[in-house]
C-alpha cells in the first residue's frame, strides 16, 4: 500500500532518475521527464536532447493525450551538392542495416521543447529538479554495461565519424566509465534558462552554425518555430480491453491498431503459445499489415480511426488464408495516484557530429529509411515527420492499466503487437509477456528468435521466401518495457533484449 509506483525502462540510471523523483513527491509525468533526460546521458545512442519522441499520458480522471515532440523537417532544402549526407552500415552480427548520417541528415529536434511543455502541463516539480539526476550522471560518469557496449559497437561508424565524436566515444567499452562534462554543462544551462536557450538563444545559434558550416539544412527559423503538438490518441478495443496508441501522422500506432483488428478475427485462446497455429496467424497478420501499409496510412491520415472498408477486406483475406492445424528506447511509469505515462524516444542513431562545446549529438532523422517513405531528399519542408514509435496504453478494466512501448525501428510494431497479444490472449503476467520469444515478418523474410521448436518454424517456411532463426533473444526484436497497476498492486518488466529494468518504487 505504501508503494509509489512502477518504472520500466532501458537502463538502471534512467530508472534511478525516475525513482528519485517519485520519492521526492513527483508524479508519473515528472518521473518520465527525469528519466528522459537521464536516458540522454546513460543511453546516448538511443536518446538525445537533440532527438524527439512521443508521450502518451493518461492523467487520473482526465482524458488521455499524446504529446508529439518528434522531429520536424526543415523549412528549406539546400542544394544536394552542398549537403553532407552519406551512408554507414550498422552491424547487428547476423545482419546489417544501412543508415545515413552527416549534418544533412538532421531534422529539427523536439525533445527539449517537449519535456518543458509536459512539465508545464502535467508536472508538479520544477524542471531544474527533474534535470538534476541527469546532470549528476553526466558529470560523475556512467559505467558502460554489456548492452550499451553492444549498441555502441553496432553503430561504431557513426560514433567515430568525426573528431569530436571520437573524442567522447572512441574508447567506449564494457566496464569503462563514460563521462560527459560538456553535456552536464549544457543540461545545467537548460535547467537555469529553460527551452528558449535551445530554440532561440546561444545554443540555437551554435546548432545552426554547425549546420551552415557542414552541409545541414537547419535554420534559426526551424528552431524558433518548433512547437509540440497535442493529439487525441488512436483508441480501439481488443479482447474487451481499451488500447490507446500513437495516432497519425505517425505510422507505428495505426499499423499496430490495424494488426490488432485483424488478429481479433482469430480466436487465439484456442492455440497454445509457440505452436504453428499461433505463429502462423501472427505471420499472416504481419504480412497483411505490411501489404496494406500504404493504404492504411493514406486512408487514416485525416481520419479519427481505421478505415472500416479496408479492415473488412484484409480481415476477409486473413480468414480465408490457409490455417495451420498443427513485434529507439522507451520509458513506462505509473504512480500511486493512477497517473500513467508511456514515453518513446529516438535520436535515430545520431548524425555523427557533436555540436561543439555542448556534448549534444543531434539526430539523423532525415537519413532514416523507415520514416522517409518518399526516399531520401523527398521530404516536404516544414512538416512533422512520421515515426514507428508507438507508446501505448492497455486498459482491460478501470482498475487495471498498463503502459508499454518499444524501440527497434520497423520491429517496434510487431514487438508491441506480440506483447499485447501475450497479455490479453494468453493472460501472461508482464514478465512472461515481455520475455517470450518473438517473430518478425517483413519483405517476405521471417525472422524468429531462439526458443521456438525447429519443427514448428519449419511449418512456417511456405509463408516466407526466406527464414532466419536467431540463436537467442536479440535487441533486433525490440525492447518492450511494461508497467502495470491493478488496483493498488504494481508490476514492472524491462525487456532484457535492450538492457531493460523493471522496478517497483
Amino acid at each position: 500500500m505504501a508503494n509509489k509506483g512502477a518504472i520500466a525502462c532501458g537502463h538502471p540510471v534512467t530508472a534511478a532518475a525516475a525513482e528519485e523523483v517519485l520519492h521526492a513527491g513527483g508524479n508519473a509525468f515528472d518521473a518520465a521527464i527525469a528519466a528522459q533526460f537521464a536516458a540522454c546521458v546513460a543511453e546516448p545512442v538511443l536518446a538525445s536532447v537533440g532527438g524527439g519522441g512521443f508521450l502518451l499520458a493518461h492523467p487520473v480522471n482526465e482524458k488521455p493525450v499524446v504529446y508529439d515532440f518528434f522531429a520536424q523537417t526543415p523549412r528549406r532544402k539546400r542544394p544536394p551538392q552542398e549537403v553532407e549526407f552519406y551512408p554507414i552500415h550498422a552491424d547487428f552480427g547476423t545482419t546489417t542495416q544501412e543508415f545515413h548520417i552527416g549534418a544533412g541528415a538532421i531534422a529539427t529536434p523536439g525533445s527539449v521543447r517537449g519535456m518543458f511543455d509536459i512539465a508545464a502541463d502535467l508536472g508538479t516539480l520544477p524542471p531544474g529538479e527533474l534535470i538534476a539526476p541527469a546532470i549528476q550522471a553526466a558529470r560523475d560518469g556512467v559505467e558502460i554495461n554489456a548492452l550499451q557496449a553492444s549498441v555502441f559497437d553496432i553503430v561504431k561508424p557513426i560514433y567515430t565519424a568525426t573528431a569530436e565524436a571520437r573524442t567522447t566515444y572512441a574508447n567506449v567499452a564494457e566496464g569503462r566509465v563514460l563521462r560527459q562534462p560538456e553535456l552536464a554543462d549544457t543540461l545545467e544551462a537548460l535547467a537555469r534558462t529553460g527551452p528558449d536557450w535551445f530554440y532561440h538563444g546561444e545554443l540555437a545559434q551554435r546548432i545552426v552554425r554547425q549546420a551552415t558550416e557542414h552541409g545541414g539544412h537547419l535554420s534559426m527559423e526551424d528552431l524558433g518555430g518548433y512547437q509540440v503538438v497535442r493529439r487525441a490518441p488512436l483508441t480501439l478495443e481488443y479482447r474487451g480491453a481499451t488500447v490507446l496508441t500513437n495516432p497519425p501522422p505517425s505510422a507505428g500506432g495505426i499499423l499496430i491498431g490495424f494488426a490488432l483488428e485483424l488478429l481479433q478475427a482469430i480466436n487465439l485462446a484456442d492455440a497454445e503459445f509457440g505452436t504453428a497455429a499461433h505463429l502462423g496467424t501472427l505471420v499472416d497478420v504481419m504480412r497483411l499489415t505490411s501489404q496494406a501499409r500504404a493504404d492504411v496510412l493514406a486512408r487514416s491520415a485525416n481520419a479519427a480511426g481505421l478505415d472500416a472498408g479496408l479492415l473488412a477486406r484484409y480481415k476477409e483475406e486473413l480468414l480465408h488464408a490457409p490455417r495451420f492445424s498443427r513485434g529507439t528506447t522507451h520509458i513506462s511509469i505509473v504512480d500511486s495516484d493512477g497517473n500513467i505515462a508511456a514515453l518513446s524516444l529516438s535520436n535515430g542513431e545520431g548524425c555523427g557530429r557533436l555540436v561543439p562545446g555542448t556534448g549534444i549529438m543531434l539526430n539523423n532523422m532525415l537519413g532514416e529509411e523507415d520514416i522517409n517513405p518518399e526516399g531520401f531528399g523527398g521530404w516536404s519542408c516544414n512538416a512533422r515527420m512520421t515515426s514507428m514509435m508507438a507508446p501505448t496504453l492497455v486498459e482491460p478494466a478501470p482498475s487495471r492499466r498498463l503502459a508499454l512501448g518499444s524501440g527497434g525501428s520497423n520491429r517496434i510494431r510487431t514487438a508491441i503487437l506480440q506483447v499485447i497479444s501475450n497479455l490479453l490472449d494468453f493472460q501472461d503476467d508482464v514478465r512472461s509477456a515481455v520475455n517470450r520469444p518473438r517473430v518478425h515478418f517483413e519483405r517476405n523474410r521471417l525472422s524468429a528468435e531462439g526458443g521456438f521448436p525447429p519443427e514448428t518454424l519449419a511449418q512456417l517456411e511456405p509463408h516466407a521466401d526466406e527464414t532466419h532463426v536467431w540463436p537467442a533473444t536479440n535487441l533486433f526484436f525490440g525492447g518492450v518495457h511494461v508497467v502495470e497497476q491493478h488496483d493498488r498492486v504494481f508490476a514492472a518488466a524491462g525487456d532484457g533484449r535492450r538492457g531493460g529494468v523493471g522496478r517497483i518504487v
